[in-house]
């Protein structure tokens, strides 16, 4: 099974996740088959926290992938964020 997930980057107490396609069974920050964006959860000034492409993700949706619950509320954030510019 394929999941859309975050995989965790940055240093201690200051955390970046990828947003990944990866298969169930690897580990959170081991192999993935497609990056898709990135979330910055600690962005200041003109940092951009989020950056996504939606087509792929639901690409890989439409093929089975299942998103985990957090990836699923940037999913719905970054559709609002595109629709308004």
């Amino acid at each position: 099974m394929v999941k859309i997930r975050l995989s965790r980057g940055g240093s201690k107490k200051n955390p970046f996740y990828h947003i990944v396609v990866a298969d169930i069974r690897c580990k959170r920050d081991g192999r993935y088959i497609e990056r898709l964006g990135f979330y910055n959860p600690n962005a200041r000034g003109g940092e951009v926290p989020l950056r996504l492409d939606t087509e792929r993700a639901q690409h890989w949706i439409q093929q089975g992938a299942q998103p985990t619950e957090r990836v699923r509320q940037l999913l719905k954030q970054a559709r609002r964020e595109a629709a308004t510019v």
